[in-house]
Order: C-alpha cells, then sequence, then structure tokens
C-alpha cells in the first residue's frame, strides 16, 4: 500500500525543489563567470629572497620567470632548478588559494568537489 501526503505537502515540495534548481542555476552562472575572470588575472611570487620572480595566469599558465643574474652559477645548476621549482609550485599554491576563496563567495562556503 502507497502512502499518499496531504495536497499541500505534495505542491509545497514542488515550490522547493524548482527553488532549489534556480538557486542551483544561479550558483553555476556565478561560478562560471568567477572561472572566467580568475584565468586572466596574474600572480606573482619571489623565490630565494627575491633573487626569482615569476608570474603565473589563473589559469596556471606561467607567463615569465625573472632571475637575477647573483643567483645563477654555471658550477651550480641544480640550486638554481631546485630554486625555479619552488617558485612555480608557491606560485601555483597562490593561484589555487585564490581560486578557494573567490569560489567560497560563488557557494556562500559550500564546499564542491572538483570546483577548482
Amino acid at each position: 500500500m502507497k502512502a499518499r501526503l496531504p495536497k499541500e505537502y505534495q505542491t509545497r515540495g514542488a515550490g522547493n525543489m524548482n527553488d532549489m534548481l534556480r538557486q542551483a542555476q544561479v550558483m553555476q552562472d556565478s561560478i562560471k563567470k568567477i572561472q572566467d575572470e580568475l584565468k586572466d588575472v596574474e600572480y606573482t611570487v619571489e623565490a630565494a629572497g627575491g633573487m626569482v620572480e615569476l608570474t603565473m595566469t589563473g589559469a596556471k599558465v606561467l607567463k615569465t620567470i625573472k632571475i637575477s643574474p647573483d643567483i645563477v652559477d654555471k658550477d651550480n645548476i641544480e640550486d638554481l632548478e631546485d630554486i625555479i621549482t619552488v617558485g612555480v609550485n608557491a606560485a601555483i599554491t597562490k593561484v589555487e588559494q585564490e581560486a578557494e576563496k573567490e569560489m567560497e563567495k560563488a557557494t556562500g562556503g559550500i564546499n564542491i568537489p572538483g570546483l577548482v
């Protein structure tokens, strides 16, 4: 035997579902807009006390690397490689943190996996 809800509950439930779907669509539109805006923002980080400066876009595209001549030692390239690696990782982390902050504004703090 199937239970039936009173009519007032049936219509209210459908209205709530429509409201939820509208809110989800607004949130999705906001997220898309933020993602589009963030991809062109440039973030700059420094490594080795400012001896290396990296600029990356919100789309995680490395735009520039500036290296101070004082840090270049042809007999010790490994240190320079390590510094660049640290700098690139710091830039990626910065981009992701900024994107998360902006997404939290759009989602009201709701964690949506795979968003950033």
